[in-house]
């Protein structure tokens, strides 16, 4: 009985600590219990790898159309954990480096602590030798030419939606089209239902998936303005083991607009964190080298 005790009030004081605020540099799961709001916290310190000090890994993309004609494109992502140093929580940078017509094409965004402060999102265009600042309401265009947004790739937050806790299920596993693998069949799963607060926005609602072991989103829903499924996006995550830790880590993603049966493919190589990445990289000044 009395471990009974000490285990409960371990328990309440971890969701406590969940219900406030998740510190840098850590790594946390999901727990029975937490609220939606509490599980959908753990998701997007996983998704921006807020458990790192920084973070790199090589992308290579594949635009696949109805026929199967596949194009591929390749980049590199970097990222730098602020740690709320400068009032910054992270900042992220995606660039193109195949093929060579869009070869430099790069997006930085710094993401600041205050959710109440807007990102600050940078678009690189080599071609132009022209760096374009992007809108908030520029987050649902298309990431890069993929089925991807900007938003679900770079900008989206915590605070950009409302959350519901469905419940607790098995997730039926996912036919990753790319390979013809079932993935993730029978794996236990919160279940959260995620309503945008922006106005009139790209979907009314998205089900999301949320692994109880790494913590990460495996698949989710979109649904329109009529309530119609119109879009998937399933990620697989792994941990990465590391010298004296680990680290839960996106290998690949796959998304589908069931509209036009077109889907964009990530997958993921050369994972590296806390390499000591260079905060100048980071700025607009370096976009416009062009080193890449």
């Amino acid at each position: 009985m009395r471990r009974l005790f000490i285990f409960a009030g371990f328990l309440l004081l971890n969701l406590g600590v969940f219900a406030e605020s998740l510190e840098y540099h850590r790594v946390y799961t999901p727990q029975e219990g937490m609220s939606a709001e509490e599980i959908m916290k753990i998701k997007y310190h996983n998704k921006y790898s807020l458990y790192s000090y920084d973070y790199q890994q090589i992308g290579e993309v594949l635009y696949v159309d109805p026929s199967g004609f596949t194009r591929k494109r390749v980049w590199k992502r970097q990222r730098i954990v602020k740690a709320d140093q400068e009032g910054i929580s992270y900042k992220d940078l995606v660039v193109m480096t195949y093929p060579t017509q869009v070869k430099g094409l790069a997006v930085l965004t710094w993401t600041y602590q205050d959710p109440e402060k807007d990102q600050n999102v940078w678009l690189w265009i080599p071609s132009l030798k022209k760096v374009r600042k992007i809108s908030a309401s520029e987050d649902d265009d298309a990431f890069m030419g993929s089925d991807f947004t900007v938003e679900e790739v770079s900008t989206r937050r915590f605070e950009d939606e409302s959350y519901k806790l469905i419940g607790s299920k098995n997730f039926p596993g996912y036919k990753f089209e790319h390979t013809g693998e079932v993935k993730f069949k029978d794996k236990p799963c919160f279940v959260v239902e995620c309503t945008p607060l922006k106005p009139h926005w790209y979907y009314s609602k998205r089900i999301v998936w949320i692994d109880k072991d790494t913590g990460g989103n495996i698949f989710e829903e979109y649904y329109d303005k009529n309530g119609k499924l119109f879009k998937t996006l399933f990620r697989e995550w792994v941990w990465t083991d590391l010298a004296d830790k680990k680290y839960p880590t996106q290998i690949s993603l796959e998304c589908k607009d069931l509209r036009t049966n077109h889907r964009t493919v990530i997958l993921m190589k050369d994972t590296e964190y806390d390499q000591g990445l260079s905060e100048y990289d980071f700025t607009i000044k370096a976009l416009m080298r062009s080193r890449w």
